[in-house]
């Protein structure tokens, strides 16, 4: 009787190679599992873009405003009183 044939094993025909490609391929899904659900551990706490000055805006005008007042277009106090018109 034969049996799986001579060597064979567990594993087939892959022998070593189909160990260590197997072993490589579950290191790799842990691998990416853990940064799946490792969400926003490690990131920078996420302010609200309207109240960030440095934060990247949504509204259109509140950073064609922000540019301004970085080219020195409009000074301090017109950069104030026009973003509280905008809010």
């Amino acid at each position: 009787m034969m049996g799986f044939g001579y060597g064979m094993g567990t594993w087939g025909g892959f022998g070593w190679i189909g160990t260590l490609l197997f072993l490589a391929l579950l290191v790799l899904g842990i691998v990416y599992l853990w940064r799946a659900l490792d969400t926003g551990r490690h990131h920078a706490p996420h302010h609200d873009a309207a109240t960030s000055p440095n934060g990247p805006s949504p509204d259109p005008a509140l950073q064609i405003l922000r540019e301004r007042y970085a080219r020195g277009e409009i000074d301090k106090e017109e950069y104030d009183r026009r973003r509280e018109g905008l809010a």
